[in-house]
């Protein structure tokens, strides 16, 4: 999928990997860029510098009726959606410490919100028998977050939501990425590390940290070769391939690797 001219909806677009994005589309050329995020501010702060071929609109991604209100403001500005960046997510580095609230807020902004999403804008894109959704996912979803026992589960089950679309609508003209970077430079991961949580440390030992406009480059090139895995860290593919070909010398590897790091 070639991004110019398509009319493109980010969410969780106010900061961080989903403003560059955003930023990203708009150098690419698109015919309109719905900025989305549940800070109305920091929404608006990123498409005002956007400029005219972007419009915020904040939405709650947990709650279906605002996803779906989000999909006909795109509709109403710019015309049917064309992609579809369902980016928002949370995490808080919690194991089995993770209250019942935790549980359910890694559910609904990592899972559900997807869901979501898929079901306001697929309607319009099987009657055109085309559109393309990118679903923010993590490297953790295809492998694990030490530390982080919700997001871990959650992450998969995002990897595997999006697999099960791409199976299903996949010969109906519909297409699907899953993003799985590590480490980028975000709020999300950035605090965890200054305050010693064992999950962000993990991340950061894993692998690079990159900066959001890196990992938009390579949104775009993946969404060009029309990719399902889009992996801003390449080594990532080979963790993959090693959990795959034994996956009980891949946990002793995951537990001594967390054994070092500081709980």
């Amino acid at each position: 999928m070639q991004v110019r001219d398509s009319v493109v909806v980010v969410t969780g677009a106010g900061r961080g990997i989903g403003a560059a994005l955003a930023r990203r589309f708009a150098a690419e050329g698109a015919a309109g860029i719905v900025v989305s995020d549940v800070n109305a501010s920091a929404a608006e702060e990123v498409a005002s510098a956007i400029g005219a071929q972007a419009i915020a609109v904040p939405a709650d991604v947990t709650d279906a009726d605002q996803v779906a209100a989000l999909v006909a403001a795109a509709e109403k500005a710019f015309g049917p959606v064309d992609l579809f960046c369902s980016n928002a997510g949370v995490a808080f580095g919690r194991g089995l410490e993770a209250s019942p609230a935790d549980w359910a807020a890694n559910l609904n902004v990592n899972v559900m919100a997807h869901v979501h999403a898929a079901n306001a804008v697929l309607p319009s894109m099987l009657a055109r028998g085309q559109g393309y959704l990118l679903n923010t996912a993590s490297a953790a979803g295809l492998l694990m977050a030490p530390g982080d026992a919700p997001y871990t589960v959650s992450k998969h089950a995002a990897v595997a939501f999006a697999e099960w679309l791409s199976a299903t609508y996949g010969d109906q003209g519909i297409k699907v990425s899953v993003l799985c970077p590590m480490g980028v430079r975000t709020d999300m991961l950035m605090p965890g590390i200054e305050q010693g949580e064992t999950a962000a440390l993990a991340v950061a030992a894993f692998g690079d940290i990159l900066e959001p406009d890196q990992v938009a480059g390579i949104v775009v090139d993946g969404l060009a070769a029309e990719k399902f895995h889009i992996l801003p860290h390449p080594e990532v593919g080979t963790f993959v391939e090693r959990k795959a070909a034994d996956v009980d010398r891949w946990l002793s590897g995951m537990r001594r690797a967390a054994a070092q790091l500081p709980h």
